[in-house]
């Protein structure tokens, strides 16, 4: 038979403490705070499989080394605060910017500290060394600016005091992004873009956890004017759509384009979940004997881009030439021994604006080989007619970010809104205008021929027409872009 031994306590012989006392479900070794319990032997196992074995509350431990790992504080320091060695900190600078100040240097001493609410880079985080310790062998402060920016430091020795020995400035936070149909998709980088070349519906299903990722960038772009016909003399230019877009300069910086800078708008477009009528456009048709037509008006929300102005009329009559047409960009004057006028651009008035001024007719030559002048284009307004030199079409805008190539693309820059080009009245009805870049079209290359069309979903406006029934180009159909963050 096995031998037992059965109590319940342990006590001391010399003051009657306990040793070992058993109370309820709990058993304590030890006789007070001031006691140590040493316990020998070769191998030594606390607990049971499958238990736990836990320091208590407000307990320390020596002899057991660090892993390299901090205990965390869970509730975020909101001002100026100093740090215990083996914690980390989740320092919320929303508010205010403040200095976290580190504790005394002893070697193996280890701090870490994270950007609670993503502000590091608006309100920054100073960390401060005790008296002479050192950050990376320097005696001075270490500023975290980088958003959403963790560190973790340990104190190494008095050369090199405190060093950074995991860094991390991913900002991985969760949350969702918008959600839509509607149009062509393509995507650039962390963009989703969304092309209509044509009408449709720009459907948001779902928003963004973050408000700021529910401002849409757009470009809106307005169909392109038709050129003036003409059957005795050279017809005006078509005036380019109108061209305003926006672009958050801080996701997306836009580059110069040539001849400038586009115009940005003020702002972008915060969107809701509903569904929004795209309108793209159409570019103007030429008119018998006339002025050219204007083009259509494309819109997304709250922006409309207006249709390009006609490009003037070109007659030998003394009295019979007749101006280009107002519109986003206005149309270029028609040709003849009389004055004929630009259209105005900007019609109607939008700011930053929309569109420039056709080019307008002098007094001709005295001859029916007054030239036509130029229609405007997004940037630079059209080129009045030299004598028989026929004006060349105003410049459009150049973007980056906003989808595929329109076939007029320069080192990864897309252009739109460009001005027909005026026609001549020369034996062979050729000249030296051009349609300006962003899809003007251009001169017709003989007498009796139609100006070239402008381009399609670029808004650029229609070359004129040359002498002996020759016909104004149709200007070039709209577009609308819209872009947004999905990822």
């Amino acid at each position: 038979m096995t031998s037992k031994i059965k109590v319940d306590n342990i006590n001391k012989v010399s003051d009657d403490s306990n040793i070992i006392k058993k109370c309820g479900t709990t058993t304590t070794i030890g006789s007070g705070a001031s006691n140590p319990i040493v316990v020998d032997g070769s191998a030594v196992t606390l607990g049971r499989c499958g238990g736990t074995v836990a320091l208590a509350s407000g307990a320390t431990q020596t002899g057991f080394g660090r892993t390299g790992t901090v205990d965390w504080q869970t509730t975020p320091k909101t001002a100026t605060f100093t740090a215990v060695s083996g914690e980390g900190y989740f320092a919320n600078t929303s508010g205010s910017a403040f200095n976290m100040n580190l504790p005394a240097g002893v070697a193996g001493a280890i701090v870490s500290v994270a950007d609670y609410a993503a502000t590091f880079q608006t309100n920054n985080l100073t960390i401060v060394p005790n008296g002479t310790d050192k950050i990376g062998s320097e005696n001075e402060n270490a500023v975290l600016s980088i958003e959403g920016q963790s560190v973790t430091l340990v104190f190494v020795d008095s050369t090199q005091g405190w060093i950074n020995t995991m860094d991390s400035t991913s900002n991985v936070r969760g949350g969702s992004f918008i959600v839509a149909t509607g149009g062509t998709p393509s995507q650039d980088g962390d963009y989703e873009i969304r092309t209509f070349t044509g009408p449709g519906t720009f459907a948001v299903a779902s928003l963004a956890s973050n408000p700021a990722d529910n401002v849409v960038d757009y470009l809106v772009v307005g169909g392109g004017g038709a050129a003036g016909d003409t059957p005795g003399n050279a017809g005006g230019g078509g005036g380019a759509g109108g061209f305003r877009f926006f672009a958050n300069p801080s996701t997306n910086p836009q580059p110069g384009s040539n001849p400038g800078a586009p115009r940005n708008a003020p702002a972008g477009i915060p969107v809701s979940v509903q569904s929004y009528t795209i309108a793209v456009g159409g570019g103007g048709t030429a008119r018998a004997s006339d002025q050219g037509n204007n083009g259509s008006v494309s819109t997304f929300s709250t922006i409309t881009s207006s249709g390009g102005g006609g490009g003037g009329y070109g007659t030998p009559s003394a009295c019979g030439a007749k101006n280009g047409l107002p519109g986003a960009s206005g149309g270029g004057g028609g040709g003849g021994n009389t004055n004929s006028g630009g259209g105005t651009g900007n019609v109607p008035i939008v700011s930053p604006v929309q569109g420039t001024d056709g080019g307008a007719n002098a007094n001709g030559p005295g001859t029916p080989d007054h030239a036509g002048s130029g229609g405007g284009g997004a940037l630079v307004a059209g080129q009045p007619m030299q004598g028989t030199t026929p004006g060349a079409g105003g410049a459009g805008g150049g973007l980056t970010g906003f989808g595929s190539s329109n076939g007029q693309c320069s080192s990864n820059v897309q252009y739109f809104a460009g001005g027909g080009a005026g026609a001549t009245n020369t034996p062979t009805g050729g000249g030296t205008g051009a349609g300006g870049i962003g899809g003007g079209g251009a001169p017709p290359g003989s007498a009796g021929q139609t100006g070239g069309a402008g381009t399609d979903n670029t808004g650029g406006g229609g070359g004129g027409g040359a002498s002996q029934c020759g016909c104004g180009g149709a200007g070039g159909s709209g577009i609308v872009v819209i872009r947004y963050k999905f990822q």
